[in-house]
């Protein structure tokens, strides 16, 4: 019989260690990073060359926020399919 104890909490609520992930968690953690850092990269690569005139909103914000919001790849999203003109 195990002592340990079982958390109920929700477990964004958690902080867990890297070494507390299981191989899988590690992956998918590691791959989705990935694609975040490729796809923030492509979306403030296209910003810089595009013309103001063709970006909506203005390009100061969008240069802004593309790197520091942490958006899980759906503010680069947004950039592509709304931000353009």
């Amino acid at each position: 019989m195990s002592t340990e104890t079982i958390d109920t909490r929700p477990t964004s609520k958690l902080k867990q260690k890297w070494h507390a992930l299981t191989p899988m968690q590690r992956k998918l953690l590691v791959v989705g990073s990935a694609i975040d850092t490729v796809a923030k990269t492509a979306a403030v690569v296209d910003l810089a060359r595009r013309p103001a005139e063709e970006v909506r909103g203005p390009k100061w914000l969008w240069a802004t926020a593309l790197p520091v919001v942490n958006s899980v790849g759906v503010l680069p999203a947004a950039y592509f399919f709304l931000g353009r003109r």
